[in-house]
């Protein structure tokens, strides 16, 4: 069986001046087959949001190994949407990286609008087809969430990795969160799911449910 996602030994120590270490990750390992939903659960300060960092990129590991495709998404607790740009530009942020630009300019300008129209599509998908034009500022916070998870989505990666999605909302919109990303888990092409939650009713929706304990995964 392939896997998307594979981590090796994966740990983390901080370290602060007069301090002893602090281990937060003593060897983790884990391994996501293609289109499989994975719950991450634990108590309040376990490292489950720096294991989920460190999965995407944004921390280094002190040692360990991370295995993962190059096309992913992330979805954020605070949406980190970009204040001045509007709802669209914020959805096809992702698709003006290095990377795409670079696979884009290869297969030629057509695949620019190919990606302004998935834009377009994710955004009517999650209901903010008449809101392309507005700001961050201009949205509630489950619409922001909605910009995310399209944002997220418009580059057809094969994984997502989502930091306490719902964290935020109240809880009939982390509902509705919810239930827009298992639509577009089976609208959109298959993809893999990592969350991070502290949500009974957000690891429901995932096919396996992982507990950071003391470090490691259980």
């Amino acid at each position: 069986m392939s896997i998307v996602l594979e981590t090796t030994d994966l740990k983390k120590r901080f370290k602060l001046p007069g301090q002893k270490p602090i281990e937060v990750l003593k060897g983790v390992n884990l391994s996501v087959a293609p289109g499989e939903k994975v719950a991450i659960v634990g108590r309040s300060g376990a490292g489950k949001s720096t294991l989920l960092n460190i999965l995407g990129g944004l921390e280094k590991p002190t040692s360990g190994a991370v295995t993962r495709p190059a096309n992913f998404g992330f979805v954020f607790q605070q949406y980190h949407l970009m204040p001045e740009l509007t709802v669209l530009e914020n959805v096809l942020l992702p698709t003006m990286s290095a990377h795409h630009r670079t696979c884009a300019k290869a297969k030629g300008d057509a695949t620019f609008l190919s990606r302004r129209n998935r834009a377009l599509s994710l955004l009517e998908k999650v209901g903010l087809a008449d809101r392309l034009d507005h700001l961050p500022s201009e949205l509630s916070g489950g619409e922001q969430q909605r910009v995310a998870l399209a944002r997220a989505l418009v580059t057809e990666p094969e994984l997502i990795l989502a930091d306490e999605p719902t964290g935020n909302l109240d809880a009939w919109t982390g509902a509705e969160i919810l239930k827009m990303l298992l639509e577009l888990a089976t609208d959109s092409k298959a993809f893999s799911l990592v969350m991070v939650t502290h949500s009974p009713e957000a690891a429901a929706i995932c096919d396996r449910t992982l507990t950071l304990e003391d470090g490691v995964l259980k």
